[in-house]
């Protein structure tokens, strides 16, 4: 009896011991390295993980920094130029500088541009809506005002207007995440590059039907007219699918084009006031 006891015990103990064995060398063969600077480049980061990167969090996206034999195509949108310097620095590369950028919502259909013609009664949400029916107004490119792109921000940067039924972007709180831009079902949501005084001219329209349509949907949609390209002599402007676009890289905020558009689509936000004619002239006088 005692003598089978210990066989048993002898034979269970050799089988750990071969066990933890294979174990090791198993361990050995599978080892992962990990570098020790993506725990470094992680502590910069401002662990948002709101995949404005393009990655799923900011560990990946550290790892994609150590990995990667420049920062071309790299960014962290909320840590910005500071933290890309930092991260630049850790792994003795080059950051690229790149212009900050802020969401602008690319329509203005409020209740007074353009008018309700029918009732939407079920779920509040975007997507839902966009994939049921064109929305309460004859304008199928107009945004929708459920709120999807506010419920996704997680940085506070944005509310809906109880007026308007529109979203407000708050620049200063805005961290080009992209997050609204993924939320929004009709693409009006738009990254562009912020500028001094947070000064922004754009075309605040994405209906892309022909003039006479457009118009009667919405009183301040684009009609593509071509008076706003015609008179833009940086080429900042393009005409495309009926509608008008301003690059924010080309344009110099010389504002002719807001004075041309006949509908008022084209928005200045964050200009001083104009000066009347009569000024301009008592000016001219005193030279």
């Amino acid at each position: 009896m005692g003598s089978t006891v210990l066989i048993t015990v002898i034979c269970l103990s050799l089988l750990s011991m071969i066990s933890a064995v294979m174990l090791y060398f198993v361990a050995q063969k599978f080892k992962v390295f990990e570098d020790p600077r993506i725990d470094e480049i992680l502590e910069i980061l401002p662990s948002a993980n709101c995949g404005g990167c393009g990655f799923a969090g900011c560990r990946n996206f550290a790892e994609a920094l150590v990995k990667a034999d420049t920062f071309d195509g790299l960014n962290c949108p909320v840590g910005g130029a500071v933290v890309m310097g930092n991260a630049a620095k850790i792994l003795g590369k080059e950051a690229q500088v790149l212009d900050p950028l802020v969401a602008v919502l690319l329509c203005n259909g409020t209740p007074e541009n353009r008018p309700m013609t029918s009732r939407y009664d079920g779920a509040s949400d975007c997507r839902i809506s966009n994939n049921l029916y064109i929305g309460e107004t004859d304008c199928s490119y107009g945004c929708l005002g459920n709120g999807d792109c506010v419920d996704v921000c997680n940085f506070n940067a944005m509310y809906m207007d109880s007026g308007t039924g529109l979203p407000l972007i708050i620049d200063d709180k805005c961290v080009s995440c992209g997050a609204c831009l993924k939320a929004c079902p009709r693409n009006l949501i738009e990254l562009r590059k912020k500028s001094k005084k947070d000064r922004k001219i754009y075309v605040a329209c994405s209906n892309c039907d022909k003039g006479g349509p457009a118009r009667r949907a919405c009183k301040v949609a684009c009609i593509a007219c071509n008076k706003c390209f015609k008179v833009c002599e940086f080429n900042a402007i393009t005409i495309e699918n009926n509608l008008a676009y301003i690059d924010a890289t080309k344009c110099t905020f010389c504002r002719k084009c807001v004075t041309e558009c006949p509908t008022g689509s084209i928005i200045e936000l964050n200009f001083p006031p104009r000066k009347l004619k009569e000024e301009v002239q008592a000016e001219t006088l005193k030279v």
